[in-house]
């Protein structure tokens, strides 16, 4: 059973395995540098559906059937799906997974969806209450500006803080297994705000919560950045990963060459004109269950620290002037099963 390391880092017990995971993107994150680890490339935006919130709930059902699959087992034997997306109510998932006829929870986690549905399904299978469990969440580019921001039709000018929302979808299926990669640790986040009110830097008002979860975790763990090979956060993008660095510097932390950024791996800021780089829970998901997990599998990455970043407004919030609250979740994935240092 899982157990309470230091005050909030929860270090599994059996290590579960994630046994099959997927990614399933549009054409713009095929045309970037992980293009080719990706499971299923859509050329259409709209993935054969009548609309974007359609072709997000598609994004997911494909997802989740690719993981299921790759892990060799039958849909009914999951016992648990968590699940998320940025749209209001959730629509894309309960839509997408409807008829999926598996226990379901569904979470709202923004941008730190992965890591939060990831963490529910590793602790529910370690403490023994699922056999199997899933996670999954979205993003659609075009049905998150038309709820956030301007319809596409608008054609507002995006500033060079702002970040490309990645059409996308991750799942995996969590399960005891005795190959990589594992799940040796969950810490769930507080909720950070700095009073950051534009909805165009949204790096900015996410970096303090990473530096909150990632200077908890090395705390509780007593392990420093240097124990890791890869930290990589969700979606900061190249302003947030830049602030993240200065604020743990500040703290006496520093980040080295190990650390970087779903938001910069997505996408290609120069040639594919992204601005700070990408964003959504499409981003740190697809490159979690494609280019993440192949190189813990590999053995290529031993140590990862998958530290997925959300940010908790609305667009009524922000209608209101609201500041921009920020959660940051983490999962500590490992390609050994080895004592977590200091458990």
């Amino acid at each position: 059973m899982a157990k309470r390391m230091g005050t909030n880092t929860l270090i599994t017990d059996t290590f579960p395995s994630v046994a099959g995971y997927a990614a399933v993107a549009s054409k713009k994150e095929g045309e970037g540098p992980l293009g080719r680890e990706l499971d299923v490339v859509c050329e259409d935006s709209y993935f054969g559906e009548k609309t974007w919130e359609k072709a997000e709930s598609r994004m997911q059902k494909d997802a989740v059937s690719k993981a299921i699959a790759k892990a060799n087992i039958a849909v009914s034997e999951l016992d648990y799906i968590f699940a998320g997306d940025l749209l209001n109510q959730c629509i894309a998932t309960t839509y997408g997974l409807r008829d999926m006829g598996t226990s379901f929870l569904g979470l709202y986690g923004a941008c730190s969806t992965m890591a939060q549905s990831l963490g529910m399904a590793a602790l529910f299978v370690d403490t023994g209450m699922a056999g199997k469990a899933a996670a999954v969440t979205s993003s659609h580019f075009c049905s998150a500006e038309r709820q956030f921001r301007f319809p596409l039709e608008y054609g507002g000018v995006r500033t060079p803080t702002s970040q490309w929302t990645v059409t996308g979808s991750g799942a995996a299926v969590v399960a005891p297994s005795d190959e990589a990669p594992y799940i040796k640790a969950v810490h769930f986040g507080k909720i950070t705000d700095m009073g950051i009110t534009d909805i165009n830097n949204m790096g900015a008002a996410m970096a303090p919560a990473a530096a909150k979860t990632l200077e908890d975790f090395f705390s509780d763990t007593e392990t420093t950045p240097d124990d890791y090979d890869l930290i990589v956060t969700g979606d900061l993008g190249i302003i947030g990963r830049d602030l993240l660095r200065e604020l743990m510097q500040r703290d006496g932390i520093t980040l080295g060459k190990n650390y970087t950024d779903c938001g910069l791996l997505v996408y290609d800021r120069t040639e594919q004109k992204v601005e700070s780089g990408g964003s959504g829970c499409g981003c740190s998901a697809i490159t979690l269950c494609s280019y993440i997990m192949n190189r813990i599998k590999s053995g290529e990455l031993r140590e990862v620290l998958f530290v997925a970043t959300g940010a908790l407004m609305s667009p009524t919030s922000q209608q209101q002037g609201e500041s921009i609250p920020a959660i940051a979740h983490l999962v500590y994935l490992s390609n050994n099963k080895n004592a977590v240092k200091g458990s």
